[in-house]
């Protein structure tokens, strides 16, 4: 699974390589991570949230003192901020009171680009008895996030990382998502533990082993995600039917709650083609069931005289023998003795009956 898993990332990372402008998209991206929020009245996580964007202007200046230049405006109000998280890499907006008396906000920042959240590695499985094992790394739920050690780029960067710490404590911070927590993991790697790797464990990296989002997030319903923001061009100006429908029977059918249209729902383009046939049992015109069984009858018995017409030809070309003839003879029972053999005549008798 390891091994497909890599090939697939492998893949994902020439395809991004072949798109260049897409590669450059990602490096632009760039925002101030929240390092330390001091507030704990403001709904910020410290690491996974960056700010993006302030009052509805993205943020395109490394400089702080624009940035909290903008905040100390809205002093007394409140300032909008755009915030991007990189559990499941999705934004949200968040409206936050600035005081008078000092206008802060209580967080520390660091501009950032968004692509360094992508230095993840997934606890895939763990071996017994190893170094992840007793440091307490947890499969599937675990993602190692980051070190107090300093930063690590790149997917070989963990390795190095280990390379340099074997036989020595090493500080990792892990996020678990099934607990939605991140904690302080010593771990000390080895290579004399009794398996394979120092760390005793499998790690994944790549698109696919981003953060999810937590689970405290509710899915989104069936339909809701492809339907909700959905707006067609010939869907505005045009009004809901009021009309009682009529059914194919020429009944109308009474307005209640149950047939009216929801404004939920997408309204379909009103259809050209032609409205459907009565059906027959409103046909007033046609033959009596007598007849109609008449010309079944008719039509069955032709079937009849075609098929025996048919079947009279293939005899004839096949030269098969007609059920009145007589049948051939029985073979012959194993009881009766077989016919007697013609006696070979004598040689002396004949010169006998040929002397005068």
């Amino acid at each position: 699974m390891t091994t497909m898993f890599g090939a697939l990332n492998r893949f994902i990372s020439r395809l991004d390589s072949d798109s260049p402008s897409q590669s450059s998209r990602e490096n632009r991206a760039f925002g101030f991570q929240v390092l330390r929020n001091k507030n704990l009245e403001i709904a910020i996580e410290p690491w996974y949230d960056f700010i993006v964007g302030i009052n509805g202007r993205q943020l395109d200046d490394s400089d702080p003192d624009l940035f909290a230049t903008e905040v100390r405006n809205c002093a007394g109000s409140s300032v909008a901020l755009t915030l991007w998280n990189a559990k499941g890499q999705r934004s949200r907006s968040l409206q936050i009171s600035v005081p008078t008396p000092s206008p802060t906000l209580g967080i520390t920042l660091q501009w950032t680009p968004l692509s360094s959240t992508e230095a993840v590695w997934h606890i895939l499985d763990v071996i017994p008895d190893s170094p992840a094992d007793k440091a307490g790394l947890l499969p599937y739920g675990d993602y190692v996030v980051g070190t107090p050690e300093g930063t690590v780029h790149g997917e070989s960067g963990l390795g190095e990382l280990v390379e340099d710490y074997l036989s020595r404590a090493l500080g990792l911070y892990v996020y678990n998502h099934e607990y939605g927590v991140t904690r302080l993991v010593t771990i000390t790697p080895s290579r004399s533990w009794g398996g394979s790797g120092a760390l005793g464990c499998v790690l994944g990296f790549g698109a696919l082993h981003r953060l999810p989002p937590p689970l405290t997030e509710p899915p989104a319903a069936p339909g809701e995600t492809l339907f909700e923001t959905a707006r067609f061009s010939n869907e505005g100006g045009r009004p809901a039917s009021t009309q009682p429908q009529a059914s194919p029977l020429g009944n109308s059918l009474p307005q209640g709650p149950s047939t009216q249209q929801s404004s939920n729902f997408l309204i379909p383009a009103t259809m050209t083609s032609p409205p459907p046939p009565p059906p027959v049992s409103n046909l007033s015109s046609g033959p009596p069931r007598s007849a109609r069984k008449g010309r079944h009858a008719a039509s069955s018995q032709g079937f009849d005289d075609y098929f025996k017409e048919g079947e009279q030809k293939s005899k004839e070309e096949d030269f098969a023998p007609s059920a009145r003839e007589a049948p051939p003879p029985p073979p012959p029972k194993s009881g009766i003795a077989p016919p007697p053999q013609a006696k070979t005549p004598d040689p002396s008798v004949e010169s006998e009956s040929e002397v005068p």
